[in-house]
């Protein structure tokens, strides 16, 4: 496979000087009568896009033309109008779907991050109506680069289309194992449970227990902090949200007296209860003001001074809020 635009003429047979090309006459690119900048196409670039031109323009849909934008995307997989005219051309003539599923695969190990392979993969299986291969096949993608968005929307799309989340978890689990800083799975989590049980209270209590276990272990987790917030705010049950709350709480305040400084246990602290600030009643207002206060002091002046700014604000904003009983 070429990589990008590069590309090596040895051994290359031009279009122009094919046999089983002559009966098709080439279509330079037209750049207009005054070019503001000419690109310093390669001789071979040059040739493989004036005859695919000339292809376009005429409809040809042959196994030659298949053969035509496979050289084209050699040199561009990017090239959208390729992508699509060879998917033309594989409908046409009937061609072994099978076959240029290996092919989009061959693509995607040269150009795993190119979003035009990606969506001709995905054409080619909702063609079959076979996702049988992607799972294992996105597997061995984020095995290279656990951050592939393309192979995570990828999977995300089979997943839904194909209702395939069965062992999903147990996947996440896995990843979660390897890396527990793998925000590219606590995302993936998040969705599985969103597009499958929902937020029940049963589903919200095993999310928290499950998240708080990976907190112990790695306390300056960004990733399990932002997904322990989430599954609290989309509690689909008002008593097991308060309960888990209230749980989640204690939690965080045995953790701060144990010593631990994670900012962002510090600042989750502060959002739970700047929450029970809105909630409480008169005369508890004023432990609770000092507490957030109190905190954000800390996070200013010691352990979070890049955002001070940030923690000074929201330290005024509840002064001024709850003056009356400061």
């Amino acid at each position: 496979m070429g990589d990008g635009w590069e590309d090596d003429e040895e051994g290359y047979t031009f279009y122009k000087d094919r046999e089983d090309w002559k009966d098709v006459t080439p279509i330079p690119q037209n750049d207009g009568p005054v070019p503001v900048v000419l690109i310093a196409y390669s001789d071979r670039f040059k040739d493989v896009h004036d005859y695919f031109r000339a292809v376009l323009k005429s409809e040809e849909k042959s196994k030659r033309v298949l053969q035509l934008t496979e050289d084209a995307l050699e040199l561009n997989p990017a090239n959208y109008t390729v992508w699509n005219y060879r998917r033309e051309v594989l409908k046409a003539i009937d061609a072994d779907l099978r076959e240029e599923l290996r092919y989009s695969r061959e693509m995607i190990e040269d150009h795993p991050k190119n979003y035009q392979v990606w969506q001709h993969r995905r054409v080619l299986v909702e063609w079959l109506n076979d996702a049988g291969a992607e799972l294992r096949f996105t597997e061995v993608v984020l095995n290279i680069d656990q951050k592939n968005y393309h192979a995570w929307q990828h999977r995300q799309w089979v997943l839904q289309t194909f209702k395939l989340f069965d062992n999903e978890l147990e996947f996440i689990d896995r990843l979660l194992l390897d890396d527990i800083r793998n925000n590219s799975a606590w995302n993936q989590r998040f969705f599985v449970i969103q597009q499958t049980t929902g937020w029940t209270g049963e589903v919200v209590t095993r999310e928290v227990e499950f998240t708080w276990n990976k907190i112990t272990i790695v306390k300056r987790n960004e990733s399990a902090w932002n997904y322990l917030r989430g599954t609290l705010q989309h509690c689909e049950d008002p008593d097991t949200a308060s309960s888990q709350r209230t749980l989640v709480t204690t939690k965080c305040e045995e953790l701060l007296h144990s010593g631990c400084d994670s900012p962002y246990l510090l600042g989750f602290l502060v959002e739970l209860y700047k929450a029970k600030l809105e909630d409480s009643e008169e005369g508890d207002r004023v432990d609770l003001v000092k507490r957030v206060t109190g905190l954000c002091d800390r996070l200013a002046q010691d352990i979070d001074v890049v955002r001070c700014k940030y923690w000074t604000f929201i330290s005024d904003c509840v002064t001024r809020k709850y003056a009356a009983v400061a």
